[in-house]
């Protein structure tokens, strides 16, 4: 995990997302919620930058907020010394220092923000707007309560970040993909291949049976797969009214009174099939009723006037399921088989004709009494949940364990004796529990021993407590041996298959046929056209198209398929390249893209010019004393 996110980061992206969280840790002014965690900078300041100072404890508050955000976006805590080993202490510092270097040249140009402006920006931001669309002062403050803030520590929030961006679109505005560049991605991203290949297949009669030190060598260099996660033993009570809704009595005269209050729910309303024709004028629909009353069939006006049966035919609607209420009106008054005198509806003017009528049913009592009688448990289970959750709660504080807790309240009860993270059990099995999510996410937070709150889940309540930490291990190798020796010859058949497609392509790029070398291997030739760089299909999935791309046109590539014992071997045998500057929604899509990073390595540029022309001043003998490392390079 560390050397991924290692990995990410040193990106720009992710450097620019630091620089502009640090900003907002440190005008936010939020208090130190780990206190004691990082020590010594809070003496002294620990960078000037033309002559303005940033002290340990606005480093410290960034460097603490920065590893609490990231716990709470991954679940995974980050310590402080997993922060020096990826290089996060020093990105904190440098983002606070481009920041500084930023706030030096806005006070350099006199830049200001109007109190106006802060206000207009906070009343027309939608995250405050109500339901009807409205700045709305209680959702504000609930928002800024939610997310640590006072309000004077958010309005400095937005006047530092519209002075910083007054400063830094100065270098991003205007900062567009040169002519050059956008010709070239429009190829890039637009062309097309075709492609004529054939696959070719290892067995294991092509791999050396392993030897147990090839068994060792394979298990020592892969110790991660067969290590085994953290497993914890959880105990886990709940309360929910389907648990106790079976053992809650109902009285004959509740479910009397709960049918009249439900009635509505156990009746099916009236049902029509309407016929229903429409006329531009009620002349017309007068003269096309006279018609039929002689004895003309309805179908054959609709035939003359270009209706289908099914376009007039509306099957099986409620009195509600018409728009027009006029129109609804008139086809539920008339009886089967009866033709309407022309309507002039809101929308239109129409003939109608019931064609098929399913009268209302209303269930009785003794038809949907069970049904009654389980809601009305249910809805009085709910009333219960509160005085149970308290039983448990007092229990709880005498210390009774939850076995005899849940005996007692006759609720359901289950010890999970090893559960991973992922929810999988010691087999690799999918464990089944209570609010499995919920649960593992806070018993990994939890430990051994420590009383947690309940869970708050829908209408009820789940408890949880760890009963053991089953600390990760690598697994002996006599209990994983068949599974190494599976993943050996794995490796093995994908070096098999990989080199035999190699030495096809090999051959075929010094002039060998591509039909005579898939006959040699008893395989059919198969074509693909049009296949694009950016898009994968179920013949060419990502590795196919990127071998493909990789090669000039009539060019030869290979790649391996998923099963890991095949491999394709292809050649290039059309190249399409697009019109420059084609206007497609995909490339002007890539286009927008590629803008947009641009626009921002400008602006990185930009501010690491301002860093480089200011200043800057570290106090590395506070840093070392206390990270053990040099603040720069």
């Amino acid at each position: 995990m560390l050397e991924t996110m290692r990995n990410a980061a040193k990106t720009w992206v992710a450097k620019l997302l630091m620089g502009l969280l640090v900003l907002s840790f440190s005008v936010w002014g939020i208090t130190d919620i780990f206190s004691g965690v990082v020590k010594g900078f809070f003496a002294k300041d620990l960078v000037t930058i033309n002559g303005a100072a940033i002290s340990g404890a606005e480093y410290t508050r960034a460097l603490q907020r920065t590893l609490k955000l990231s716990a709470q976006q991954t679940g995974q805590a980050i310590t402080i010394e997993d922060a020096h080993k990826l290089g996060i202490d020093k990105q904190v510092l440098d983002s606070l220092i481009a920041n500084a270097a930023i706030d030096g040249q806005r006070a350099h140009l006199g830049l200001a923000v109007s109190n106006n402006a802060i206000a207009e920006s906070i009343i027309t931001n939608k995250a405050f707007f109500d339901s009807a669309g409205k700045f709305d002062a209680t959702i504000y403050h609930r928002l800024l309560q939610q997310n640590g803030l006072t309000e004077e520590g958010f309005v400095a929030q937005e006047r530092s970040g519209r002075l910083h961006a007054a400063v830094t679109d100065v270098a991003t505005q205007g900062a567009a993909l040169p002519k050059t560049f956008e010709s070239a991605l429009t190829q890039f991203a637009g062309e097309a291949r075709d492609a004529r290949y054939f696959s070719v297949t290892a067995t294991e009669a092509d791999v050396t049976p392993p030897t147990d030190e090839d068994l060792k060598k394979q298990y020592d260099a892969n110790t991660g797969t067969y290590t085994a996660p953290e497993y914890r033993a959880v105990a886990v009570m709940k309360v929910d009214p389907s648990d106790i809704a079976s053992k809650v009595s109902v009285t004959p005269e509740e479910v009397q009174a709960g049918y009249d209050k439900y009635k509505a729910d156990y009746s099916t309303p009236e049902k029509r099939t309407i016929v229903q024709l429409t006329f531009p004028t009620l002349e017309a629909a007068q003269k096309a009723k006279a018609r039929i009353v002689a004895g003309e069939d309805m179908m054959k006006i609709a035939t003359e006037i270009g209706a289908k049966e099914a376009d007039i035919t509306l099957k099986d609607r409620r009195l509600g399921d018409f728009l027009d209420k006029k129109i609804g009106d008139a086809g539920f008054a008339l009886k089967a088989g009866e033709v309407s005198d022309p309507i002039s509806g809101s929308l239109a003017t129409a003939l109608l004709k019931a064609t098929q009528i399913t009268a209302a049913k209303q269930s009785t009592l003794d038809e949907v009494k069970p049904a009654i009688t389980q809601r009305l448990q249910l809805e009085k289970a709910k009333d219960e949940i509160q005085s149970i959750y308290a039983a448990v709660e007092d229990a709880r504080a005498q210390q009774t364990k939850f076995e005899k807790i849940a005996e007692r309240a006759g609720i359901p009860f289950q010890l999970v004796p090893a559960v991973s993270a992922s929810g999988m059990d010691k087999d690799g099995k999918d464990v089944v529990m209570p609010s499995k999510p919920e649960v593992l996410k806070v018993a990994y937070s939890s430990d051994v021993g420590v009383e947690n709150d309940a869970l708050s889940v829908g209408d009820g309540y789940v408890w949880y407590e760890v009963r053991e930490v089953i600390p990760s291990a690598l697994k002996p190798l006599a209990s994983v041996k068949d599974q190494v020796k599976k993943d050996f010859i794995a490796g093995k058949l994908r070096d098999a298959v990989g080199d035999k497609a190699k030495k096809l392509v090999e051959r075929a790029a010094g002039g060998a046929k591509l039909e005579a070398l898939a006959a040699e291997a008893s395989a059919a030739i198969k074509t693909a056209s049009n296949i694009k760089r950016n898009e994968t299909s179920q013949d060419f999935d990502g590795a196919a198209v990127t071998a493909l791309f990789g090669v000039a046109d009539q060019g030869f590539a290979w790649s391996l398929e998923g099963d890991g014992k095949t491999a394709r071997v292809m050649q290039v045998s059309k190249d399409t390249l697009p019109a420059v500057m084609a206007t497609s929604p995909e490339i002007k899509k890539l286009k927008d893209q590629a803008g947009k990073g641009f626009a921002l390595d400008v602006g990185q540029g930009f501010i690491a010019s301002l860093r480089q022309n200011a200043n800057v001043a570290i106090n590395e003998d506070l840093w070392r004393q206390n990270t053990g490392g040099a603040a720069t390079p």
